[in-house]
């Protein structure tokens, strides 16, 4: 079986071309399998590219663990990039994924990916949360770098307000007027990644809302650069939101199934 590694700022995931659907998707422990770092390809997911009658592509998106997962950010503009790569569009592309239809644009290293409206920011016993294509938590913390995201993400992702799914947690940090930074527990990983774009997309729609930041926020992860556009429409709803930054391949192989 032929696959290609991509890498959104560090968020590295497993492309596999399924226009055919001769990809086992039902078999999860096989695509938990291809994700370990050990014993497998190793990536935060796998993603297939598949053909949809109405859209230049379709997204089907994997975690860590195997399981059919919602919305991510960074594989969106890895699967782009691997769109483009294979041929599929110039520089616009219009997909669908588990959440609904994606605008896209390619330029040069670049790819602006156009997220789900948000229609709301609660607070769940004290949390704030938000649901980005995928659901998350925001917390503000004052030293980042030395914060305990592993263990204080993982108390938060299993605690009793997000049953029984769960939630991804996001720690980020004002480092000046308009930029955070940004770490990110997420589910399905089960543990920090080097990037997660819902994650940084609900970041900057709560640091707008509570802190003031004016459109566009930069984002710092671990894993590099991001920026997030985005129009606000009421007091928690938002339109126009565009994840941008950079994806790009790494590899490609073939692996024995």
């Amino acid at each position: 079986m032929d696959f290609f590694k991509y890498q959104g700022t560090g968020n590295d995931f497993i492309l596999i071309d399924d226009r055919a659907k001769t990809f086992p998707a039902a078999d999860q422990a096989f695509i938990e399998r291809l994700c370990h770092r050990r014993f497998g390809i190793g990536a935060d997911g796998l993603i297939l590219l598949q053909n949809d009658p109405d859209y230049d592509f379709r997204m089907v998106y994997f975690n860590a663990d195997g399981a059919e997962g919602s919305m991510c950010g960074n594989g969106g503009r890895c699967i782009v990039r691997f769109a483009h790569d294979l041929g599929l569009f110039d520089s616009e592309t219009r997909f669908v994924a588990v959440d609904g239809e994606h605008l896209a644009m390619v330029s040069d290293e670049r790819i602006s990916l156009k997220m789900s409206n948000v229609s709301g920011i609660d607070d769940r016993q004290g949390l704030t949360y938000l649901n980005t294509g995928s659901p998350h938590v925001v917390c503000f913390v004052d030293d980042l770098e030395s914060f305990d995201v592993v263990a204080e993400g993982r108390a938060i992702r299993y605690s009793e307000p997000f049953r029984p799914g769960g939630t991804n947690v996001n720690f980020a940090q004002v480092t000046d007027a308009n930029t955070m930074f940004v770490r990110t527990y997420e589910r399905g990983v089960e543990d920090e990644t080097y990037s997660c774009g819902t994650g940084v997309t609900a970041v900057a729609l709560v640091a707008h809302q509570q802190l003031g930041m004016s459109a566009p926020v930069f984002i710092r992860t671990i894993g590099g650069n991001l920026q997030v556009s985005f129009n606000q429409q009421a007091e928690s709803s938002f339109d126009s939101i565009h994840l941008i930054g950079p994806a790009n391949r790494v590899f490609a192989g073939t692996i024995t199934v």
